[in-house]
C-alpha cells in the first residue's frame, strides 16, 4: 500500500481523533465545575452523591465506563444502540474526564484565602459576581499546569474508543497495519499524537502567559 493511501486512511481517523478530544473537553470542562460545586456542598447528601461519583470514575478503567456506557442502555432496557456508539464515546469521557477536572477546581477554588471572599462582601458583591469575577480568574491561574496535563492525557486516551469498536486513528493504524504487516501506520500514528501533544502543551503555556500578570 502506498504511503500516501496510508496517510489519507489515517487522516479519516485523525479527523474522528480531534473530534473526540474537543468534544469532550467542550462538555467536561464546564461539567467539572459543577462536579467541584457539589463535591463541596454543604449539604450531605450532595457531597457524599458526589465524592462517590468521583471515586468510581477515577477507580475504575476509562475502557470499562465507555463499555458500560455503551452497552448499557442495551443490557438494561433492552434498547437499540446501533447509533449510540460515538454519543456513548463523548459520554464516557466527558463523565470521567469531568471528575479529574472537578478535583482539580476543587484544589484551586479551596486554595483561595478566605480574606478576599471577606473582602468582596464588604465591597458589595454578590457570592455569585465574587467567584466569577474575584475567586474564578485566579483559579484558572493556579489549576492551569494541572488542567494541561489532563489535556495531555486525553489526547492519547482518545484511541480507548477502539474498546467499543469506533474507528479512530488508533484503531485503523492497527487495521492497515494488521492486513499490511507494516510498522508505517504505527509510526505515523505515533508522529500524529506527539505532533498533537506538542501543539496542546505549546497553546496552554500561551495561555499560562497571559494569565502570568505579575511577572
Amino acid at each position: 500500500m502506498r504511503f500516501s493511501l496510508i496517510l489519507s486512511q489515517l487522516g479519516q481517523g485523525m479527523g474522528r481523533t480531534v473530534t473526540i478530544f474537543l468534544l469532550t473537553l467542550i462538555f467536561s470542562l464546564p461539567l467539572g465545575l459543577l462536579v467541584a460545586f457539589g463535591r463541596m456542598s454543604k449539604n450531605r447528601i450532595i457531597s457524599r452523591l458526589t465524592k462517590i461519583y468521583i471515586s468510581i470514575m477515577r477507580g475504575t478503567p476509562l475502557m470499562l465506563q465507555l463499555m458500560v456506557v455503551y452497552f448499557g442502555p442495551f443490557y438494561l432496557f433492552g434498547l437499540n444502540i446501533g447509533n449510540w456508539r460515538f454519543p456513548a464515546i463523548i459520554v464516557g469521557f466527558s463523565l470521567n474526564y469531568a471528575a479529574y477536572f472537578a478535583e482539580i477546581y476543587r484544589s484551586g477554588i479551596e486554595s483561595m484565602p478566605v480574606g478576599q471572599y471577606e473582602a468582596a462582601r464588604l465591597l458589595g458583591y454578590s457570592k455569585m459576581q465574587t467567584f466569577f469575577r474575584i475567586i474564578l480568574p485566579q483559579v484558572i491561574k493556579r489549576i492551569l499546569p494541572a488542567v494541561t496535563n489532563e489535556i495531555i492525557t486525553l489526547v492519547k486516551d482518545t484511541s480507548l474508543a477502539f474498546s467499543i469498536a469506533y474507528a479512530e486513528m488508533f484503531t485503523i493504524a492497527k487495521q492497515i497495519a494488521a492486513a499490511q504487516t507494516t510498522m508505517i501506520p504505527f509510526v505515523a500514528a505515533a508522529v500524529f499524537y506527539y505532533v498533537f501533544n506538542v501543539l496542546v502543551a505549546w497553546i496552554m503555556e500561551r495561555i499560562e502567559k497571559k494569565f502570568a500578570y505579575y511577572r
